[in-house]
């Protein structure tokens, strides 16, 4: 596989089919599938670790298959995800002076594991921007979602971990959970594996809901609710799968647009009755996805591929 098709592919401009066929190599042999995550890792790792000015110094670095074609994707990629200096967030600091955030967009199809300052490990789903400062102040540990992430954080007593969403606050200590915000689908939810979180809405900051394992709280017509989970497949993304249960078709649709970086019109209203269960790899592709779900209910569709869109029939 050609290094400035994965580099194209991690700047989120491969076309449809340079993504599948990526997925396609990946899924020959395990040593691919190790190329594409060392590659990934270091990609990351220049994003997250240097300054747009200094992204291109630390490409050269590498070896001499770097060419002038992937170093601009480098370099545009990198002017997109970090944000040095583009945006301020005033926080308590002893200085009481701003401090400098970092954001990170991922792009559809893709999936980005990254550490903060204080240790803590995150997950970021597709089409997921999270801001954060480049380094946490003594009091709390702020940061801004708008998307899904999974998280492990570090444990600080004298340090709450707090995620901002559109409408939404989850402060927790040490934990383990997912948050499902995405504010273009209006949507929040927090699922908690491990440890315990407090969720606030910002309309009604004094009223919080505390969560604790194997539940999850979300937010339905202005208010907070809380549900057991008995089922943790649906936030098995990060390992790379696409699994719904009883979900609504639109639902399915909406995953398979984020996962795949497509859009998808429905003219086939039958499909919209029915709810849908199943398991993917992303890698599977949209073509395979789709021939299951056939299997339960008849449909067909119909791939626009020059302008990245799927009509269901």
């Amino acid at each position: 596989m050609e290094k400035e098709l994965l580099y194209k592919f991690f700047a989120g401009t491969a076309t449809l089919e340079e993504k599948e066929c990526i997925m396609r190599w990946m899924e020959v042999s395990p040593n691919n599938k190790a190329v594409f995550l060392k590659e990934r890792k270091w990609y990351n790792a220049v994003l997250l670790n240097s300054e747009p000015g200094n992204v291109l110094a630390a490409a050269n670095k590498k070896q001499h298959w770097m060419r002038s074609g992937v170093m601009k994707f480098l370099r545009i990629a990198a002017m997109i995800a970090i944000a040095f200096g583009l945006g301020y967030f005033a926080q308590d600091r002893d200085d009481d002076g701003p401090v400098p955030m970092q954001t990170i967009a991922v792009p559809a199809g893709q999936c980005v594991n990254l550490t903060l300052p204080d240790g803590s490990s995150i997950w970021l789903n597709a089409q997921t921007t999270i801001q954060y400062p480049v380094s946490f102040n003594k009091h709390e540990r702020k940061i801004k979602l708008d998307g899904e992430a999974y998280f492990e954080v570090a444990k600080d007593k004298k340090r709450p971990f707090i995620v901002n969403t559109k409408d939404c606050s989850v402060e927790v200590l040490g934990t383990k959970f997912n948050v499902d915000a995405y504010s273009s689908r209006d949507k929040f939810e927090t699922v908690l594996m491990e440890g315990s979180v407090k969720v606030s809405m910002h309309t009604h900051p004094s009223e919080t809901v505390s969560l604790k394992p194997n539940n999850k709280v979300y937010r339905s017509n202005g208010k907070l609710l809380t549900q057991k989970i008995d089922n943790y497949e649906r936030y098995r993304w990060k390992e790379g799968l696409i699994c719904f249960q009883d979900e609504p078709f639109r639902l399915v649709m909406e995953d398979f647009e984020k996962f795949y970086g497509l859009k998808i019109v429905v003219n086939n209203q039958k499909v919209t009755k029915y709810l849908y269960t199943g398991k993917f790899k992303q890698t599977d592709g949209i073509d395979y996805a789709l021939s299951l779900l056939q299997k339960n209910i008849h449909f067909t569709y119909q791939r626009d591929r020059e302008n990245h869109v799927v009509y269901i029939n």
